[in-house]
């Protein structure tokens, strides 16, 4: 990886901070490694900071003229910085640079807010010494930090989030304008007008959806997760494939189905074909009341949550994809891998989760502002109250001592499991499934077609248990009437309903 800016722009102090330069004239490990230390530590979030070899310093400034490093130390003086960072802990390497300026060598050596903090540095570099220290900055210095320091270094140097990290195989290009001002108007940010007109690079750095470096402007992966157009160049397998056994686990027929692009949209096109193709409803007469009950395979909202979650909560690093498992009594979702070490499997079955670490907090944050999922430790519940409004079973929610996947399990109601029909002899007329009066059956195809308009014929034969015949004999009348009306095509259109 190259040094994201140059010697040049360094001595000008223009673009980076002189707080964030350290000049040395020569590489000196037992002062030098300090400062590597504290540059990776970055207790105030600068983005770490820069040490240049061959610059003599007056004041925190450059001295003119530049001395530069004689040709035939640059190489042991490389080695001796590889080497000699090998001693901070937890593990850290800083990228290294060789530039020429005024025809002479500088060695650069970039030290980027760490990813693993908080780091330490030997105190000395005496074979003997076993005292390390957290090194920070303080203004232009490097300094052992009081306790208070230590403290807030602890507090504030967690691991950073694998979505709020920097992506260096990216560019600004990588981010879609497009995407950007669909976010944004959809809620309803004041940040539209300005995307539509202003500085892309500076809406992009008022999302934070960019490094935060001047000279060194690189995506954060949580805008290529939302805003990238293909997502998955970055990230392998981020995706939802749903997978259907209409023949149950052992049968040959397998339909599978892959969903890609910007992670909410493609989270909303996985919903949007659950909803048309695998969630039914059956509408419950009692001839002692008027009001009839609807229930559903599966209810939308259950699913919604706990497919949302799952794109909240997986390990965009680990290349494995969300998998939806529709079988004939349940759907199950799992992901990878599983859930933070504070969700225990005793809280599972019981359903009392209260997560106090979030591994994708800013994709929570969009995902919330777009709706599409619920607030913290709140998913649960909503899945919950969904399956009993609806007389479902209660979930099952799974993961092992390892904590290397989570499945959530939803089970069919009640009222959709039934033995197969037995099949007629060879020749013999087939009966109707359900005996049903004409005004019954249009009732019914209303009330699907009011809440689904783009459920197909093949899905209302499934849900009615009628023939193909019979639904598009009720369907023409329906139309006839004036009840219905077809709009757009047949394959990509939907029905309108005029009147109950």
């Amino acid at each position: 990886m190259a040094i994201p800016t140059n010697i040049k722009t360094l001595l000008s102090g223009e673009v980076v901070e002189w707080a964030r330069i350290e000049f040395k004239e020569t590489w000196d490990a037992a002062a030098s490694l300090k400062s590597v230390c504290a540059f990776a530590n970055d207790l105030d979030n600068w983005g770490g900071g820069y040490i240049v070899i061959g610059v003599k310093e007056e004041d925190g400034r450059p001295a003119y003229p530049l001395q530069g490093i004689p040709i035939e130390k640059i190489d042991a003086y490389q080695k001796s910085i590889y080497e000699k960072c090998k001693l901070i802990r937890p593990g850290y390497t800083p990228i290294i640079g060789v530039e020429t300026y005024q025809d002479k060598q500088f060695i650069v050596i970039w030290c980027p807010g760490g990813d693993s903090r908080p780091y330490s540095s030997p105190k000395t570099m005496k074979k003997d010494n076993k005292e390390r220290i957290h090194y920070i900055r303080k203004a232009s210095n490097t300094v052992e930090p009081s306790d208070d320091e230590e403290k807030d270094l602890f507090n504030l140097a967690n691991r950073i989030p694998f979505d709020d990290r920097a992506n260096h195989e990216a560019e600004i290009s990588d981010l879609n304008i497009t995407l950007i001002q669909n976010y944004l108007k959809e809620v309803k940010s004041s940040l539209y007008e300005k995307a539509k007109s202003g500085d892309f690079v500076e809406v992009c750095s008022d999302m934070s959806i960019i490094s935060n470096l001047p000279e060194y402007v690189k995506p954060k992966n949580v805008g290529l997760m939302f805003f990238s157009m293909e997502p998955d160049k970055f990230f392998p397998y981020t995706q939802i494939d749903i997978v259907q056994f209409p023949d149950g686990l052992g049968g040959d027929n397998i339909i599978e189905n892959t969903f890609k692009g910007p992670i909410h949209q493609q989270l909303r096109d996985a919903l949007q074909f659950i909803k048309n193709t695998i969630i039914s409803q059956k509408v419950v007469k009692y001839p002692d009341r008027a009001e009839s009950d609807r229930l559903f395979n599966y209810p939308y909202a259950a699913v919604e949550e706990a497919l949302s979650n799952a794109v909240y909560h997986r390990a965009y690093d680990v290349r494995e994809p969300i998998e939806v498992r529709i079988e004939r009594d349940r759907i199950e979702i799992v992901s990878f891998p599983g859930p933070d070490r504070s969700v225990t499997q005793e809280g599972l079955r019981k359903y009392r989760v209260s997560n106090r670490r979030y591994r994708n907090r800013r994709i929570g944050d969009f995902l919330k502002e777009l709706h599409l999922t619920e607030g913290r430790n709140t998913g649960f519940k909503k899945i919950l109250d969904a399956l009993e409004e609806n007389g479902s079973p209660k979930p099952e929610f799974e993961t092992d001592d390892d904590h290397s996947y989570f499945i959530s399990r939803l089970f069919v109601h009640e009222a959709f499991l039934k033995r197969e029909p037995k099949r007629s002899q060879k020749g013999a007329k087939k009966e109707p499934k359900r005996s049903q009066k004409g005004a019954e059956r249009k009732e019914e195809i209303i009330a699907i077609l009011a809440e689904n308009p783009k459920v197909t014929q093949i899905k209302l034969m499934e849900m009615l248990e009628l023939s193909r015949k019979q639904v598009q004999k009720e369907i023409k009348e329906l139309q006839e009437q004036g009840v219905l009306v077809r709009e757009g095509s047949n394959r990509g259109g939907k029905w309108i309903v005029k009147k109950n």
